[in-house]
């Protein structure tokens, strides 16, 4: 496993002067808005990691079973849950 990140790091002085007067406008750390920056960051590359590895392998068992549900399957059922409808989704087909 690689190591910890370091606790510091470099700015441009354009980056570091936003950050500061964000900070002092949110009246927070620039240590706290770094940190909350970082951890959006790694939760949004994760979720971004997890869907490509859902499409591959939604991908992998399309081209082994055929099965599928078509755009328009799939935008009536949602277009019916956004209405508050309780229904079940489009069952697969070949």
């Amino acid at each position: 496993m690689p190591n910890p990140p370091a606790a510091s790091l470099s700015l441009d002085k354009e980056t570091e002067t936003r950050l500061l007067h964000l900070a002092e406008a949110r009246r927070q750390s620039t240590d706290t808005l770094v940190r909350e920056a970082i951890e959006q960051y790694v939760d949004r590359e994760e979720r971004r990691h997890r869907l490509r590895l859902d499409a591959l392998a939604a991908w992998t068992e399309y081209r082994a079973t055929g099965q599928h549900v078509t755009a328009d399957e799939a935008d009536l059922w949602l277009a019916r849950l956004e209405a508050g409808e309780d229904t079940e989704p489009p069952l697969p087909h070949a």
